[in-house]
């Protein structure tokens, strides 16, 4: 039973989390004025990927991320809500 408590309590932070980076790019998207297609684009993912990503559907690539990062001249720290600016 313990065990089956702490795989839920994992899954929920691990389902919250992927919700919190979601809207840290989403955020970071408007603050530069661009489109998702236009974020998509730049990481080689279509349209609605892109927006699975930011809703915390799907998670990103270390390649992905780290292009984030350049376009949005923020940390990864900050992407992943380790960090404020």
């Amino acid at each position: 039973m313990r065990i089956l408590i702490i795989h839920y309590a994992y899954n929920f932070v691990k389902m919250a989390l992927k919700v919190l980076v979601g809207s840290r790019m989403k955020e970071c998207r408007i603050a530069h004025g661009m489109t998702q297609a236009q974020v998509a684009a730049y990481l080689g993912v279509a349209q609605p990927v892109y927006q699975r990503y930011e809703k915390g559907i799907f998670e990103c690539s270390y390649e992905q991320l780290a292009k984030l990062c350049d376009l949005f001249d923020v940390t990864a720290d900050f992407l992943l809500c380790r960090a404020e600016i």
